[in-house]
């Protein structure tokens, strides 16, 4: 049997149900967001879980120049190894049909009997076959980019030769789950690929037969990484090698984790905005309803209702309320987990996705949208159901309205009565102002911190792009030479200018704090790859000491002042003790950087080259490609006019998505707030604006008194959100960047602007809703006496 309160609890909830409504929608919105990232984060760490474990991907790598396979079995002797495979990986120029610049491949031999680890999964045709030195398999996106099916040809420079190979299958590696070619910014699946071939042909072509130059380990459960990791490079420390790592510093993996953490950042960052917003919007609700239902509260208490049910039959509703939130959330974030689960199966090859909710996400939404709701309406339920039932009955208290220094300031500004009646009104109950000011604000702050990161990627594109590398190509060096090379460089077709480069492997170490990276070289007077901050100003480097990017400085605890000592990992293997003299802001990279005088003096050896970067004719494009073709030097390039173009689709595409999702996040914040605003002043204010129709104002001034409110809050309420999101985005800046990427605080005019007019909008929309119910309404029902 339905109980007469649970009657009027329903009547109460159509009644106000586009109100309750708004609400709902921005407490789904906060979520939304939970539900969808945390879903989106069970999902892909579960999937990289499975993968990794099905392909027993390695914990423990490092590459070495030269080594007998007989110091294999002295690696597996190492406290803490489960399982060693060594194998030979180089790089080969792959030329393609239909693509004039060669590209990048990364050749890694396959031992199709006894591999144990970093297993290949075959998508696609099958593995070559040993004694097929002319077979390979191909990464599958770089294959489905070139439609390279199995049994079509290629041809491949590799050791310096010419060898045509025939394509027998596609694979996936957990290797290459996220894969940047060589000094690439942004994985190219045109430009960089994953070769496996036979073992025995790698061999030959590198004259490595009964040798490797890559080794995996896998470890027993209580091992430790770290000194694992440090015994093997004093066992590899004569073979050349440069420095063992674990699996948190591989490539792809790194990556994969970076991108992981900002996730779960958005999704415990963004959320309390929208449940903090919804607890305001449920106890102006709420607080309105029952001021308005203080005479039935007062019947209700005199034929027998205790505190305690009226009390429970306003906390129904806003329970109610939340409920209905809480479902349209969980809607929108399984939406949203999938959405975003397609976007990063673009970039992360999986050769399966296990989706998974997160259980815990939902129970903690769950608990968190009631919360809200009985917290926003707590409040006011608490304020009116306390009284006894004859003051209840009795109609509250009317506001004062003596004349005070504001009123007479009024007077001096000489404003239409109309004008007056905004302003006082904002006066007399500055609560109900400020709740509004706070909604809006928090709907513009929501969008600075959404947009903003349009700007960052943009400066942080500006400055890889426009202002550090303004070359055209560059080219890595199989082995590092001697400045003439240069030369060399110079006298191919179509160069107009060409520029040394030199990076050396190395471990960075400050006391018990280390990172491997590497040193780079700066040769003075450089125009084409420079060092740049995330603003694209130059960075001087002193004539002596290292430059430091502040992600690494701040890893390695070190500041200008501070001395490092760097172990080389290539020859001569030697370890430095340099002074940092500089830390500057650079989102991207981990090397140091040091003047090419100060680092061959610290060598003690002539200068080195192991980049050229070139500047083209473009007329001539076509015959340089020819050339490089046939340079056994080249070990890989980098076309970065390509790269630019690939880096601002994918700015345009997913970037711009994700801008448009949270714009009408923040829109519906707006709306949400102002049209529960403008729906409270048009109840409270009904009997006065119907006064206003009587005495011969015109609707358009009438409505210009509830507008006129509403737009001048929203206004106030714009600068707000501009400091609330600055605010927002430098911490959204710090809880989303790692070691491997940090956004550069950038917020331009446009942004301020943009979010600006996009809670204008919402707001002088949502108050045009509301004027349509003013202009409605019967002047001799709003003027009867409410005693």
């Amino acid at each position: 049997m339905v109980r007469a309160l649970d009657r009027k609890l329903l009547r109460d909830l159509r009644r106000i149900w586009a109100q309750a409504l708004a609400i709902a929608l921005v407490l789904g919105c906060g979520i939304m967001v939970l539900v969808g990232a945390q879903a989106t984060l069970r999902t892909l760490d579960g999937t990289l879980a499975a993968y990794y474990d099905r392909s027993r991907f390695a914990e423990v790598f490092s590459t070495l120049k030269r080594a007998p396979r007989g110091v294999l079995d002295d690696v597996a002797l190492i406290d803490g190894v489960a399982q060693v495979e060594g194998r030979i990986a180089t790089l080969a120029l792959v030329q393609v049909p239909g693509m004039a610049v060669p590209a990048t491949g990364q050749v890694i031999s396959h031992a199709s009997e006894g591999a144990v680890l970093n297993l290949p999964v075959l998508r696609r045709g099958r593995m070559p076959l040993p004694d097929r030195l002319d077979e390979v398999a191909l990464s599958e996106p770089f294959a489905e980019a070139h439609g390279l099916t199995p049994g079509t040809h290629l041809r491949v420079i590799l050791g310096g030769q010419r060898r045509h190979l025939t394509v027998t299958g596609w694979v996936l590696s957990p290797e290459f789950v996220y894969a940047l070619g060589p000094g690439s910014v942004m994985p190219d699946d045109r430009r960089f690929g994953i070769l496996f071939m036979p073992e025995r042909a790698v061999a030959a072509a590198m004259d490595m037969t009964g040798a490797v130059n890559q080794i995996s380990l896998r470890l027993m459960r209580e091992a430790d990484p770290r000194a694992v990791a440090i015994a093997l490079d004093r066992l590899l420390a004569p073979y050349g090698g440069t420095g063992a790592h674990d699996r948190e510093r591989q490539q792809s993996h790194a990556f994969m984790t970076s991108e992981m953490h900002q996730l779960s950042a958005m999704s415990t960052y963004a959320p309390p905005v929208f449940l903090l917003v919804s607890a305001f919007l449920v106890n102006m609700v709420l607080g309105r309803l029952i001021a308005l239902e203080r005479p039935q509260i007062g019947l209700l208490k005199a034929v027998g209702y205790s505190t305690r049910e009226i009390a429970w039959h306003y906390l129904k509703l806003a329970l109610l309320i939340g409920a209905i939130g809480i479902a349209a959330g969980w809607a929108a974030g399984f939406w949203m987990a999938d959405a975003m689960i397609d976007l990063y199966a673009e970039y992360f090859r999986f050769p399966f996705v296990l989706r998974a909710a997160n259980p815990s996400a939902l129970v903690i939404s769950a608990v968190l949208g009631l919360g809200v709701a009985v917290l926003g309406g707590g409040r006011a339920v608490w304020q009116s159901v306390r009284l006894p039932a004859a003051e209840a009955m009795r109609p509250p208290a009317p506001a004062s309205f003596s004349r005070g220094v504001l009123d007479r300031a009024l007077d001096r500004l000489v404003l239409r009565q109309t004008s007056v009646m905004i302003l006082r009104s904002i006066l007399r109950w500055p609560g109900r102002a400020a709740i509004t000011l706070f909604g809006v604000s928090a709907s513009v702050a929501v969008l600075v911190m959404s947009y903003f990161m349009f700007d960052s990627a943009q400066l942080l594109g500006a400055s890889v792009f426009g202002a550090a590398n303004r070359q055209d190509l560059t080219l890595a060096l199989s082995e590092p030479e001697g400045e003439e090379a240069l030369l060399a460089a110079r006298s191919l077709p179509g160069v107009l200018k060409a520029e040394p480069g030199y990076a050396i492997p190395a471990r960075l170490v400050n006391g018990t704090a280390e990172r491997l990276g590497a040193v780079q070289a700066h040769w003075q007077g450089a125009t084409l790859a420079r060092l740049v901050d995330d603003h694209g100003a130059e960075v001087a480097l002193p004539p002596h000491g290292l430059v430091l990017p502040e992600m690494l400085a701040r890893a390695l605890d070190v500041g200008p002042g501070s001395w490092l000592e760097v172990e080389l990992l290539a020859p001569p293997r030697e370890t430095l003790r340099l002074p940092v003299t500089a830390v500057f802001a650079q989102g991207m990279g981990q090397e140091a950087h040091i003047a090419a005088p100060a680092l061959f003096a610290a060598l003690r050896s002539v200068p080195q080259v192991s980049q050229l970067h070139l500047s083209l004719d473009a007329a001539q494009r076509g015959a340089l490609d020819a050339r490089l073709g046939a340079l056994p030097a080249v070990a890989g390039l980098i076309d970065w006019v390509e790269v630019e173009r690939q880096f601002q689709t994918l700015l345009r595409e997913n970037l711009l998505t994700m801008v448009t999702i949270y714009t009408a996040i923040g829109m519906m914040i707006a709306v949400g707030v102002i049209y529960n605003a403008a729906q409270i002043l048009l109840s409270e204010r009904s009997y006065e604006l119907a006064t206003l129709r009587v005495l011969g104002f015109s609707r358009r001034e009438v409505a210009y008194v509830l507008v006129g409110e509403m737009m001048l809050l929203t206004f106030v309420a714009i600068p707000l959100g501009w400091l609330a999101g600055t605010w927002l985005a430098q911490g959204l800046v710090n809880a989303v960047s790692s070691d491997i990427i940090q956004l550069p605080l950038a917020i331009t005019r446009r942004t301020y602007a943009l979010a600006g007019i996009a809670a204008a909008v919402a707001a002088f929309a949502s108050v045009q809703v509301v004027r349509r119910r003013l202009d409605r309404i019967d002047l001799v029902s709003a003027l009867k006496s409410r005693e």
